[in-house]
Order: C-alpha cells, then structure tokens, then sequence
C-alpha cells in the first residue's frame, strides 16, 4: 500500500507534482498521465531502496561495533586472569584473540572476510596512538627520562638512522635478487623507514616503569623519538628527488629533522603550559571540576592535532605536553580532579592499546592480502626472514656503539650502560607493532587494498614481521628481563590507587645512588654549582639550576606544586602524593 503524498519526502512529492504539471500541460490524455503516476512511483521506490540500503549499512555498524566491544571485554578479563603469568601480557593476549577472532570470521562467511573493520593509518594516528602517546609522557618518572634523555636522543634519531641505512641497503640487495619487479627505490627507502619504527606501545606492556626504572626510561623514551624520526623519514620520501641525490638532499633531510624535534617539543610544551596558565588564573574547580577535565583532555588532544595541522610530529607534541601538564597544571586542579584525570588518561591509553592489537591482529587474517602469495610461500616467508634479519642487525648496529659512546662520558660506573642491559635493551626495541603496519598501508594500499603482488608481498611480509616479534619477542622479553637483571625484578607492593614516586626510584637515575635531593643540595652548597661541578656532574648542576629557574620565574606563574594559591575547592597537596 503507497503512502499518502505527503508522508514522503518534498523531493519525492516535487517529482510527481511535475511529472503530472510537465505532461499533464501538453496533453490531458490519459497516456500522459500514466506517464506521469509511473515516474512517481519510480521515485518512491528509489526512497524506499536507498532506505533499505541505509538501513542494512546501519545494521552492519551496529553489529561489527557490539562485536568489537565485547571482544574488548573479553580482553580485559583474560588479560586480568593472565596477569601473574610471567610471559603473557594483555597487549600478546589482545594479539592472539584478534587472531582466532579474524580466523572463526573467515570461516563464518566462507573466506570472504576476516575482520570487522578495514585497517585505517587514519584511524591509528588520529585516534588510538594520541591516548597511549600522552598518557605515556604524563605517567613517565620525569627525573629518569631527562637524566638519560640525550642518551635517547642518542638512540631514538641517530640509531634510527642507522638502522634505516642498513634495512634499506639490505632489502635493496636482497629482494633486487628475488626479482620484486614492482618495487622501485623509493618502496626499497620506505621498507626501511617502516621497520626501523620500534612498538613503544608493546614496550608499555612488556617493561615495568618501577621494575626496571632505567631500562624502561631508555627504551621507551627511544621509542617515542624513534617513531618521530620513523615518520619523518617516510614522509620525506615520498616527497625525495631521486634523479639528484647529493650530499645537500641529506643535509636538507637532518636539519629537517631538527626542525620539526625541536619545534614539535616547544608546541608540545607550549600547550602544556597554556593550560596550566589558564587553570591557574581562572580557577575553574571552584564551579565545576568537570570542566577542569575536560579542558585537560580537550587541550592535550588539541596539542597532537595542532602539530599534524603543521606537520610537525603530533607523537613528540603530545608526548612533552603530557609531561609539561603532569608537572604544572595536574597540580592547579581540585583534589578530585586530580585522581579523575590520572585515571581517565590511564583508561583511554589502556582501551586503545587493547583495541589496536585486537585491531591488528584480526586484520592479519584478511585473505584479500594473502591470496596474491599464496601460490609463493617459499617467497613469502623468505622475504619475511630478510626482514626481521635485517631488523635484528639494524637494531645491534647502533645499540652497542652507542652504549659504548654513552658510557664514555658517564664517569660512575652506576651510570653506566652495563652489556647485560645492552642485551636486554636490543631486545625489548626488537618488537614491531601498528606503526609499521600504518606506514605500510600507507605505502603499498589504497584504503585497504592493494592489487599489485609486489606490494601484497610487502604487506603481508609487514604483518607477518609484527605478529612474530610481538609474540615471540614479547613473550621472551619478561623471561630475559629476570634472567638478566634479576635485582632489578623486584615486584612493588604498592597497594595505593595513586601514583607514586618515591626517591629510591630516582635515585640510580639521577644521583647515582649518592643521596636524595638534600645531599645533592647540600653537596653543591659545599663545592658550589661552578664549571668544575658541571664538568664532573653535568645531571647534578643542570637539574641545580633548573630547579633554581623553575622555582623562581616558572612555577609563581604556571602553577605547580606548592605554588597554587588555596581555595575552598581545592585542599592542599599533601593529600596527593601522584605525579612529581
């Protein structure tokens, strides 16, 4: 039965009314009007199709999403049963459920499709790497980090140079021998900058920030540099000139490297310091503790789209401003908020590393990828092994060296890098994760897919590559750790809801198991904070003086601990003990 004309759309009901206006004025026969009733009806069963288009869509979403979700829920339960095992962590678990998930998936719609979503670089960078990247610098012990931190520098853009060297020398030589014929030298520079990206987020997983202070603070805080420079890297080739590569193109590379670390550092700080100002001056908590939250996440996640409006590196960005707010503008907020937005930050950093391995492993079954290899397996897997081959020499190719550089200007053996961490550090940097996959997509598909076999290959390759060193990798990493550097697993037995920094954490970092903070002090009052101090203790005098700095001209106008004036709403700091 039709609907009356008016309970259809103005479009529709425009449509008939000229059909009937149109040849109802060149004749009144009844041929035209027929004519004219047809075209009506052809237009209402065009509304109702696309509506039962819609309608199906609407439905799919609805159904991929309750899916996606409980496999969210189930991921946290088993990860939470896992959780004393001493190889599993949630990141592997997620891992492996989207694995099985992607395979029970293929065989329900008999090998037409594996996953729920199509993999997304957009989705990746956009929305799920922002959380765990801030949440990340917002949590990390900020006395280790930049005690160590030109020792990260070290690692984090230097090594990823080497690496990116060796990897692309080695899959020009080798994959030019297995006759990849689509594969130009541009795709032979992008393979290298794809694998030279570590997973920091696995290495959230897989090391303890309180059991292995050091090691944590080394590989982590390399691995956010090191994504930067990956990217960076891949982004500058795509936009190289190969017909004139000179000594210049290389220049031009290193000092844009510095430009965007450098400028994607201070946007990062300056955001950060914004909001603390802001907090400070306006008082916000007195009204509404909600809306001092919401300004927090607002202006983080505002800081990570501000450098990719840019094109600086949101990764740094958002990482030092996860720093900067943890050390100004968590302190200018209410008790309350405070304890709402660690753990807010820790929950949105824990949903999305779950739902970027589930994410990743269930798109590693998609058979549209695997289905231009399969007549080659022989070719797969070896093209596979020269990959992670030249992942395993890359990553040994700088760690070494440039421990044994490191040390060279560490004058106390406390500080020095020893050769069993040198081990274990090589090791844990040996995962690779969605970052790579992301710059593979963005290199070798198109939304998704690809046609070409060289580029299947590539791909297929990349997941391959991921899902073996996350698993095995990741799995041998807790193992080795206790192994290694059985004094360091000492499990805490903290049972507090807040964060906590005690000294003895900081103390092998920044003051070499010397003394707390006052013995320092008392040390520089004693031989004063001169050159001869700075030349012998450079840690010591810069965090002397910046101490002095931040105390004096910082804190009385960003905030800080110890520096907010007290209102009503929000009761002194002692009741906290959380972020430094």
């Amino acid at each position: 039965m039709l609907e009356p004309p008016f309970s259809r759309p103005f479009s529709s009901r425009f449509l008939c009314l000229f059909g009937f206006g149109f040849f109802g004025s060149r004749s009144a026969g009844g041929r035209r009007r027929t004519v004219a009733m047809e075209l009506s009806l052809l237009a209402q069963l065009h509304e109702r199709l696309q509506g039962l288009v819609l309608t199906t869509s609407d439905h799919t979403s609805v159904v991929s999403i309750n899916l996606f979700v409980t496999l969210l829920c189930g991921c946290i339960i088993i990860g939470h049963l896992l959780e004393e095992n001493r190889w599993m962590n949630e990141s592997i678990t997620a891992l492996v459920i989207g694995v099985f998930t992607g395979f029970f998936i293929l065989l329900v719609t008999k090998g037409k499709s594996s996953h729920i979503f199509i993999f997304s670089e957009d989705l990746f960078f956009i929305y799920l790497l922002p959380p765990i990247i801030f949440n990340a610098g917002f949590q990390v012990k900020k006395k280790q980090f930049f005690h160590n931190f030109m020792t990260i520098i070290l690692f984090g853009a230097v090594g990823t140079l080497i690496s990116f060297f060796i990897i692309s020398i080695g899959a020009i030589a080798s994959f030019r021998k297995m006759e990849i014929i689509s594969l130009e030298i541009r795709d032979f520079l992008a393979i290298a900058a794809i694998f030279s990206a570590t997973d920091s987020v696995c290495t959230l997983q897989v090391l303890n920030q309180d059991e292995t202070p050091l090691l944590y603070s080394l590989v982590f805080g390399e691995g956010v540099v090191n994504d930067a420079t990956s990217v960076v890297l891949f982004n500058a080739i795509q936009n190289f000139d190969y017909a004139h590569i000179d000594a210049n193109i290389i220049l031009k590379l290193l000092a844009n490297f510095g430009h965007l670390f450098f400028s994607s550092t201070l946007l990062g700080a300056f955001s950060g310091l914004l909001s603390a100002y802001i907090i400070k001056k306006l008082y916000i908590g007195r009204h509404s503790t909600d809306r001092e939250v919401a300004l927090m996440i607002l202006m983080a996640y505002l800081s990570y789209m501000l450098a990719e409006l840019l094109s600086l590196s949101g990764i740094l960005t958002v990482f030092f401003c996860g720093i900067v707010m943890s050390h100004y503008t968590w302190h200018n907020v209410t008790e309350s908020s405070r304890v709402t937005t660690k753990h807010v930050f820790a929950t949105l950093s824990f949903i999305s590393e779950t739902f970027l391995f589930l994410y990743v492993g269930m798109d590693a079954m998609d058979i549209e990828k695997w289905k231009f290899v399969s007549d080659s397996p022989g070719k797969s897997i070896a093209i596979s092994s020269i990959l992670l081959g030249l992942v395993l020499v890359g990553r040994a190719a700088f760690i070494f060296p440039l421990s044994f550089l490191s040390n060279l200007t560490k004058k106390s053996p406390d500080e020095r890098i020893q050769f069993k961490q040198q081990i274990t550090i090589w090791w844990a940097g040996l995962m690779r994760g969605a970052v790579s996959i992301a710059l593979a997509y963005n290199q070798f598909a198109r939304s998704g897919h690809t046609q070409l076999r060289g580029n299947a290959f590539m791909i297929t390759s990349t997941i391959t590559v991921v899902l073996f060193s996350t698993v095995v990798f990741g799995l041998m990493t807790k193992p080795l750790v206790r192994f290694l550097l059985p004094h360091n697993a000492k499990p805490t037995m903290s049972i507090s809801s807040e964060p906590s920094t005690p000294s003895s954490l900081h103390a092998p970092l920044l003051y070499n198991l010397q003394g707390t903070d006052t013995e320092a002090e008392a040390e520089f009052v004693h031989r004063g904070p001169g050159l001869r101090m700075l030349l012998s203790k450079p840690s010591h005098t810069v965090h002397h003086y910046w101490r002095k700095f931040d105390n004096a001209f910082m804190r009385p106008v960003f905030g800080g601990r110890g520096f907010v004036p007290f209102f009503p709403a929000s009761p002194p700091d002692e009741g906290l003990q959380g972020l430094p």
